[in-house]
């Protein structure tokens, strides 16, 4: 599957038909960004089933603030339209593969649980 490229025209409409979307905040100029993008597409492959996508944060500032994105790169990781992870920095690719792993696995009516406690 291929990298969806996420604006603020289709945001809304992505994030609600895939349940499981993992972004990736990135900017042109951003030099981690550039060295990170190709470990985000070679893990991607291996996870069809989640939406992988980009957001350029100089061209999408207000999906970034909604977001509170304040450092780029930065990984959010969505089920359900809830987020589960927000973590800027450029990870490694075990380091993105644990997380995308730890992702999956979560149980999503626990954590609603643990929201609605809150």
């Amino acid at each position: 599957m291929s990298i969806a490229e996420l604006s603020k025209d289709n945001f809304e409409q992505m994030v609600t038909e895939h349940g499981f979307v993992i972004i990736d905040y990135w900017a042109p100029w951003c030099g981690p960004c550039r060295s990170f993008a190709p470990v985000f597409e070679k893990v991607a492959e291996d996870f069809p089933e989640i939406l992988f996508a980009k957001i350029n944060t100089e061209e999408e500032q207000e999906i970034a603030t909604k977001l509170n994105i304040r450092s780029i790169p930065t990984v959010v990781i969505l089920r359900d339209q809830v987020v589960i992870y927000n973590q800027p920095g450029a990870l490694t690719e075990p380091a993105l593969r644990e997380i995308v792993q730890k992702a999956v696995a979560l149980d999503m009516d626990d954590v609603r649980k643990q929201i609605k406690g809150q």
